[in-house]
């Protein structure tokens, strides 16, 4: 469908940046487009991505903490991961965060349709001073009981909530065909802060030898990303919604479905994550030497995980974009439920090898389908609106706000994957002494989001048929 516009001088100027509100915005009009359109649009992309990018490393920031500070037992000994009952503690200090991050992404999307994108990233990149404040308090008092420890936790979710809200705006700065893409690369650029926070922390203090420079080096860069939202980013006229309308997709079948989905893919991906440096240390206490760095840090293995899966984000979005994001993530979910399985053997038989490997590709498919499932919400809503024979403008204002609004509800909901799949894994642990239990229930939930899939998106006689 191509929406209908009505013929309009491309050389206006838009507002500048300082003055936030952009009132005319038609990137489905291919002259404005190529004349102003991609301009900005791409100069909004750039400063959300590195926004959303510490958010993400402010979320998945405990995960990395967990490990580090069950290196010191006598100031944590709640944190001691030699003691196989401390998992339950530990894995609720990894998961807290993806729960309140999951729960604030509704609030942080209806936001970005109230105040505007470029207000509400400044807004949300100051509010990661907080958990950062907080958690070097904690890493500075060993004696912190641990109820603290788990309000402080809960604080960095505050950094989940970004991604909804910096999806949301991006989606109403890019045209259908090319929403896609845009998408992939703003929530890779995003997704990437999993990666390079459980990357950079262990090099910080092991060059540092001080736990407070873990936290303390994401404040500057927080500061930083608040200013270059406030200078070089824009709110659109045309993203503001009417509270009504923002909750009516709450009565869409569609964005039930598609939340459902994101739980098997973006939910994988966060709760592998935020998982994955813990379950190192526990299921491979033997071979800790081939993986660690400093004083018993697994780290600089468990960030190629959220890496791979991040830089695979844009790739699933790219492939959706020329074949369709149904069969994409169709295949994806075929292929986690089989290798799903190979990381339950591997883990089994204390293979380190084979486990690392079976992970990786994991995590690299959650990433092609979190770009698949995302490209497929626009999609939807644009199709319907041509189904139900309103391809006019006011037609696609509604599917275009319709997919965006549904973007923070599958974020949300998909995010509380991120909560589920650690407490499972933590389940597992303490009470078989492995991962098995809980991998096994992973399977199966891959195994129903390919049949949603499918009975929904790829059979034939489907409405919605090849989205």
């Amino acid at each position: 469908m191509t929406a209908t516009l009505s013929p309009r001088p491309l050389t206006e100027e838009l507002e500048p940046a300082r003055a936030g509100w952009i009132t005319e915005w038609r990137p489905e009009d291919d002259d404005f487009w190529a004349t102003t359109g991609r301009r900005v649009a791409r100069r909004n992309l750039i400063f959300s991505i590195f926004a959303e990018h510490l958010g993400f490393s402010v979320w998945v920031l405990w995960s990395v903490l967990v490990v580090v500070l069950g290196t010191h037992p006598n100031d944590f000994p709640f944190l001691n991961p030699k003691v196989t009952a401390n998992a339950d503690k530990i894995f609720w200090l990894v998961a807290l965060p993806n729960l309140i991050g999951a729960l604030m992404r509704l609030p942080y999307t209806v936001a970005v349709l109230r105040f505007g994108g470029r207000n509400w990233t400044v807004v949300s990149a100051l509010l990661l001073m907080i958990p950062i404040g907080l958690a070097t308090y904690c890493v500075t008092h060993p004696g912190t009981p641990y109820w603290f420890f788990l309000l402080t936790a809960a604080t960095a979710g505050f950094g989940g909530g970004n991604f909804a809200s910096s999806m949301t705006n991006i989606a109403f700065f890019y045209p259908e065909r090319l929403k896609g893409t845009a998408l992939g690369l703003n929530a890779a650029g995003g997704n990437i802060g999993l990666s390079s926070m459980q990357f950079v922390v262990p090099l910080l203090i092991f060059y540092n030898a001080a736990m407070v420079a873990a936290p303390l080096f994401w404040l500057p860069l927080v500061l930083a990303a608040a200013v270059c939202a406030y200078l070089f980013m824009n709110n659109l006229h045309v993203s503001r919604t009417p509270v009504r309308e923002q909750l009516a997709v709450t009565r869409e079948p569609q964005a039930w479905v598609m939340s459902f989905l994101y739980i098997g893919t973006f939910g994988s991906f966060l709760g592998l994550a935020a998982a994955f440096p813990a379950v190192l240390a526990f299921e491979f206490p033997k071979d800790q030497k081939f993986y660690l760095l400093g004083t018993a840090l697994l780290l600089p293995v468990a960030f190629l995980g959220p890496l791979v899966g991040s830089l695979a984000r844009p790739i699933g979005g790219w492939l959706s974009d020329r074949v369709g994001g149904a069969k994409v993530t169709a295949a994806v979910f075929a292929l986690m439920a089989v290798v799903t399985l190979g990381a339950i053997r591997a883990a089994d038989a204390k293979s380190l090898s084979l486990f690392l490997t079976t992970m990786l590709v994991l995590f690299t498919l959650a990433g092609f389908g979190n770009g698949s499932t995302y490209k497929m919400i626009p999609a939807i809503f644009k199709r319907q609106a041509m189904l139900a024979g309103r391809d006019d403008t006011a037609g696609f204002t509604r599917a275009v706000r319709l997919g965006s609004t549904t973007l923070g509800m599958a974020g949300a909901i998909g995010a509380l994957g991120g909560f589920y799949m650690p407490r499972a894994i933590g389940n597992s642990i303490k009470a078989t002494g492995g991962i098995t239990q809980a991998f096994t229930i992973f399977f199966v939930m891959y195994v129903v989001c390919l049949l949603v899939t499918a009975l929904c998106y790829l059979r034939p006689g489907a409405r919605l048929r090849g989205v």
